[in-house]
């Protein structure tokens, strides 16, 4: 298939500047021929699962041009719920009280304003739609919204910002922790670099669903209210390219002269909102398990399906914290 500029990830083969870490990723054209698909081959096997009697209901969002898909590119998040208890049920309708009921976590992940290049970056939910999650997480629901790099941040700020999280919305690297297998906008959040923060998330419910390292393949930076706790906190060496500046991609000093530091700011913030629970995650390969493919290069496998990542139990407590499993 044929996917448009804003729906890359981007993969560059060797660490060199800063600039060239990121430049070099935003090489492809809008006319390359690129697969972005989920890995077929990734089977995951939960060894111990959370849900054995109680299997909490997993609404996963379809109804908003949405990137991700429980049948698509995120199917080895859907089996991997799957495989710790919870069920999952696509969503097809505008969210309301109506939609969201019966349900015990809203899972959306790069929702868009629209099918087209010129509509992406608008609004993905309606007023009505924010206010509908909002009353429906107070009430007592979890929602894990995920919004990647431009245009999905744009797409998402609106819902964001009703729980008090600050979206970038453009493209986010970090020369410290670029990933060895990628570049700057491939970033490795590690415990020894103490950029894990300190959540239950982080800590799991055993010493071995304890994460280690966690690798987001690019997207965006977050800023969460007072009250929040960062999950993945970005280093002195992050950065923030605007949605605005990537017309200037031709010209990589002028884009970068564009970029803002995004020190203190972080990739997944989560934060209680009355009686519910809100995760809010910067970047959606991370949880996915997906492969790259071009002509004349090697399949790239990106997400859960990587070897040495701890992204796959990352996900498991997510949704483990979202609908109240203690330890």
């Amino acid at each position: 298939m044929r996917i448009r500029s804003f729906h890359r990830k981007l993969i560059v083969p060797r660490s060199v500047t800063v600039a060239g870490l990121f430049f070099a990723a935003m090489a492809f054209t809008a006319d390359a021929q690129v697969e972005q698909v989920a890995d077929t081959a990734f089977h995951p096997v939960v060894a111990n699962p959370a849900f054995m009697t109680r299997h909490p209901r997993i609404l996963f969002d379809e109804a908003h041009d949405n990137f991700h898909r429980m049948n698509g590119r995120y199917a080895g998040y859907r089996d991997l719920m799957l495989a710790d208890g919870c069920t999952m049920t696509a969503n097809t309708e505008q969210f309301s009280r109506a939609t969201l009921d019966g349900h015990d976590v809203l899972v959306i992940a790069n929702a868009l304003g629209g099918a087209e290049d010129s509509s992406a970056s608008l609004p993905a939910f309606t007023p009505e739609e924010v206010e509908a999650v909002h009353a429906w997480v107070s009430d007592g629901g979890g929602l894990l919204l995920i919004a990647d790099h431009a245009p999905f941040g744009e797409a998402a700020a609106l819902l964001g910002a009703r729980f008090g999280v600050d979206m970038s919305r453009g493209y986010t690297g970090d020369s410290l922790q670029a990933d060895g297998s990628g570049g700057a906008t491939n970033i490795a959040f590690t415990r020894d670099r103490g950029t894990l923060g300190d959540h239950p998330i982080l800590e799991g419910r055993s010493e071995e669903e304890r994460i280690g390292k966690v690798v987001a393949f690019t997207g965006q930076s977050l800023l969460g209210s007072a009250g929040s706790a960062p999950l993945l906190m970005l280093s002195d060496g992050s950065f923030d390219i605007p949605p605005e500046a990537l017309a200037l991609r031709d010209d990589p000093a002028a884009m970068m002269a564009q970029s803002t530091p995004a020190r203190g700011r972080s990739m997944i913030v989560a934060l209680e909102v009355g009686r519910g629970r809100v995760i809010v995650q910067g970047e959606a390969a991370m949880l996915a398990a997906q492969v790259i493919r071009r002509p004349g290069v090697a399949p790239y496998k990106f997400g859960m399906n990587q070897e040495g990542l701890d992204n796959a139990q990352f996900a498991l407590n997510e949704m483990r914290w979202l609908v109240g499993e203690r330890k």
